[in-house]
C-alpha cells in the first residue's frame, strides 16, 4: 500500500522529467520521504519554483562574472598551465594513494615546505580541500574535553571538524571579542576559531583583539585564511602575517580554491604534532592525495601570487569602488569591508528575484541560502577580482541602479535593523 502524508500519496519534490524511467530505481525508505515531503518540498516549490535555487540563467560571453572567487585572475596564466602541462607529461608512472604514504622530497612535500615558508610557519599538511583541511585538523587539536569557541558566522567546514572532535561548541557573537572573553572565562582554556575574512558578507576578523582575548584564556586559536591568504599581506601571505600575528597564531588553514584556483587545501601545524596527525586525522588517512599536476599547478600559481602586487592593488580598488556605489544606492553592505559583497535580500523568494534582475541584465552573482547562511537571511553574494575591466565595473554599478528602484534594498529586514540600531 501506498504511504501517506496529509491523506495524499507521497510525491517526490522533483519534476517528473528529472526522475529516470519509472521502475528503474528501487524505491526509497518511507521515512526517507517523508523527511524530504516535511522538510524540503514547501521551500522547493514555492520558493524556488521547482528549479533549484543556484541554478540561474546560463551566462553568455559579454557576462560581467562575479560569482567566482579567482580574486586575482591566476586562471589561465602561462606559467601555471605550462607547469600543469610539463607534470603531466613526466609524471606518467605516479601510484595514486593515500596522503600518507607520500615520502618526503616527493612533489606534495616540497609545495607544503615552499607554503609553509611564506606563511612563516614551521610545519603543514596539503588536503583534498578546504572542507577536508579544516575538517581533518580540528577532529586532531580537539575532543570532548576540549572547549571550542567558534565566531557565529564560521565557516561550515570549522563547525563540522568540531562534531567530528566529539568537542562541545561555544558559538559566541561575530567579531565580537568581547563577547567571547565571557565565554572563555566561563568554560576555560580551549580552542578559538575564527576566520579572517568572512566568507558570505566579506566582513574583516578583529584578529588582533580576538588574538589577545585567547591568550588571555590560555587558549590555542585557529584562523582560517582561505579569503585573504594570497590577497592580503606582504607578497599575499594573509592577514595574520600582515598584522605580525604568524608566531601568536597555532593554526593557519586555508581553501587553495580562492586566490589559488586551484583544487585544494592546507593548515599549518608545528613539526612535532605531524606524526600523531597523520595517524589520527581521517580526511588525511582516507583520501587520495593530489596529482602532480595539481601540485605543480598550485606550486607555480604561489609563485605567480607572490609577484602579484599590483593584482592586488587593483583589487582594492574595485571593492572601493563598488561598494562605495553600492552604499550611495541605498544598498545595505555595511556588514563587510573586503572583496565579498553581500546582497542579503532576507527571503528567498526576495533573493531569486534579486538574483533574476541582475541577471537579466548581465551581471551573475551567486545565491547562498541555508545551510551557507541562516534561514530568511538568504543573499546574493558578488565576488570580485583584479581582472575586472573599467567598463564591467561600470556596468555592475549601471545595473545596480537601475535596479534599486525594482528591489528596493532599504527596505530590506538588514537596512531595517541597521535604522533601528540607530
Amino acid at each position: 500500500m501506498e504511504a501517506v502524508v496529509a491523506d495524499r500519496p507521497l510525491q517526490s519534490p522533483f519534476p517528473a522529467q528529472a526522475l529516470p524511467s519509472a521502475g528503474c530505481e528501487p524505491r526509497l525508505l518511507p521515512h526517507l520521504r517523508r523527511r524530504i515531503e516535511s522538510q524540503f518540498r514547501a521551500r522547493w516549490e514555492n520558493e524556488w519554483g521547482g528549479k533549484f535555487v543556484t541554478h540561474g540563467r546560463a551566462a553568455g560571453p559579454d557576462a560581467v562574472r562575479l560569482d567566482g572567487n579567482d580574486y586575482l585572475g591566476v586562471t589561465g596564466h602561462a606559467r601555471i598551465v605550462q607547469a600543469q602541462l610539463d607534470a603531466l607529461k613526466r609524471n606518467q608512472e605516479f601510484v595514486v594513494q593515500s596522503g600518507v604514504f607520500q615520502l618526503e622530497g616527493s612533489p606534495a612535500s616540497r609545495f607544503e615546505k615552499a607554503l609553509c615558508d611564506w606563511i612563516g610557519k614551521e610545519g603543514g599538511l596539503l588536503c583534498q580541500s578546504g572542507y577536508t583541511a579544516n575538517l581533518g585538523l580540528i577532529q586532531v587539536i580537539a575532543d570532548p574535553q576540549t572547549p571550542v569557541y567558534v565566531d557565529s558566522l564560521a565557516h561550515m567546514s570549522l563547525w563540522e571538524g568540531v562534531r567530528a572532535a566529539g568537542a562541545v561548541a561555544h558559538a559566541f557573537r561575530h567579531n565580537d571579542p568581547d563577547h567571547l572573553d565571557r565565554v572563555a572565562a566561563k568554560h576555560g582554556p580551549g580552542l578559538v576559531i575564527v576566520d579572517s575574512v568572512y566568507s558570505t558578507t566579506g566582513a574583516m576578523c578583529p584578529l588582533e583583539a580576538i588574538v589577545e582575548v585567547a591568550e588571555r584564556h590560555g587558549s590555542m586559536i585557529l584562523v582560517d585564511e582561505s579569503h585573504s591568504l594570497g590577497t592580503h599581506g606582504p607578497e599575499g601571505r594573509g592577514l595574520v602575517a600582515e598584522l605580525g600575528l604568524t608566531h601568536r597564531v597555532h593554526f593557519i588553514t586555508a581553501s587553495l580554491a580562492k586566490a589559488f584556483a586551484g583544487r585544494a587545501g592546507f593548515f599549518t601545524l608545528p613539526n612535532e604534532l605531524r606524526p600523531y596527525l597523520m595517524c589520527h586525522s581521517f580526511p588525511s588517512i582516507f583520501s587520495s592525495c593530489l596529482l602532480p599536476h595539481e601540485i605543480a599547478g598550485l606550486h607555480a600559481t604561489l609563485e605567480v601570487l607572490r609577484e602579484s602586487d599590483e593584482a592586488r592593488a587593483k583589487l582594492r580598488e574595485n571593492t572601493s569602488r563598488l561598494r562605495g556605489s553600492l552604499t550611495e544606492l541605498g544598498f545595505p553592505i555595511h556588514q563587510g569591508t573586503e572583496q565579498i559583497i553581500s546582497l542579503e535580500a532576507g527571503p528567498e523568494t526576495d533573493t531569486l528575484a534579486l538574483r533574476d534582475a541582475l541577471e537579466s541584465r548581465g551581471v551573475f552573482g551567486a545565491v547562498f541560502c541555508a545551510p551557507a547562511t541562516a534561514r530568511n537571511r538568504s543573499m546574493v553574494r558578488l565576488t570580485l577580482n583584479s581582472a575586472l575591466t573599467d567598463a564591467e565595473m561600470s556596468h555592475v554599478e549601471v545595473v545596480a541602479r537601475e535596479i534599486a528602484p525594482v528591489v528596493r534594498p532599504w527596505d530590506w529586514p538588514i537596512a531595517r535593523r541597521q535604522r533601528a540600531r540607530q
